[in-house]
């Protein structure tokens, strides 16, 4: 989250790293490498929370060759990480419309927010254990025909490949596949234009088409230039969700452990 505690190993619980929504998380390494670094230069100044903000800024920015929006900084660290509390926050793969609208506003998000922020799936991985049940059994009925109707049926069939056919693969959570085929290590809306033809992976996907409003800006975000004004706007609102600041919290020395 914004204080880094997905950062944090936990000796004494399970970690919010290891929950199931963050298992395809990586990169770890390289946020340890840039806190050592910083440690070195300028100790105690730059958090791991702010390093996290900066970096997924980064991340999506290169490609570009320019920043993409500008992050604040002055972020603390948190020195609780709990995979429960990672669970109550993310939203679910397999979550509705109106889960998915209650989860953002909860969080001072609103709708355009919703949308947008679902952009960040063109980059990455689903794990096959997270929608087999819209491919193999999504009325019970436990045949290859049994298909959730809201997928383009090519793209069904596609995701039946990818993800083997028996009982043991529906909880199969080692096999995944890009969410954005075409595009899937590349920061652009060809998500939207995925949702647009039924071609979302995962069921919260697919709900951005159940709402007329929302179906409304997934036909908005097809142009290129209005997705980049709107992730830039909608990621910084999302960037000061729980910020701590002040006192709260501590610079942490290195990332993945709270201070002695």
């Amino acid at each position: 989250g914004c204080d880094a505690s997905v950062l944090l190993d936990s000796p004494t619980n399970t970690a919010e790293k290891n929950a199931a929504p963050n298992l395809s998380l990586a990169g770890f390494e390289v946020i340890d490498e840039v806190k050592a670094a910083l440690e070195e230069a300028c100790p105690g100044i730059v958090s791991c929370a702010d390093i996290v903000a900066l970096a997924a800024r980064d991340s999506v920015s290169f490609q570009y060759k320019k920043n993409l929006w500008e992050v604040e900084t002055g972020r603390r660290d948190g020195t609780v990480s709990s995979d429960q509390e990672a669970l109550r926050n993310i939203p679910a793969p397999t979550s509705t419309f109106d889960i998915l609208l209650s989860n953002f506003s909860s969080k001072g998000l609103g709708l355009e927010d919703l949308v947008v922020l679902s952009g960040g799936h063109t980059i990455g991985v689903g794990h096959c254990n997270l929608f087999s049940t819209r491919l193999f059994n999504f009325t019970g009925k436990d045949n290859p025909s049994d298909v959730d109707p809201s997928i383009n049926p090519p793209y069904a069939k596609f995701l039946q490949g990818q993800c083997r056919r028996n009982l043991q693969d529906l909880n199969d959570n080692t096999t995944v596949v890009p969410m954005d085929p075409g595009s899937s290590l590349s920061f652009d809306n060809h998500y939207f234009v995925n949702v647009k033809a039924h071609q979302g992976m995962f069921t919260s996907d697919a709900a951005l088409l159940t709402n007329d409003r929302s179906a409304n800006i997934v036909d908005k975000l097809q142009d290129s230039g209005v997705f980049f004004d709107s992730f830039k706007n909608s990621i910084k609102r999302m960037g000061q969700i729980g910020v701590l600041t002040g006192t709260n919290g501590q610079i942490r020395k290195k990332c993945n452990v709270v201070n002695s």
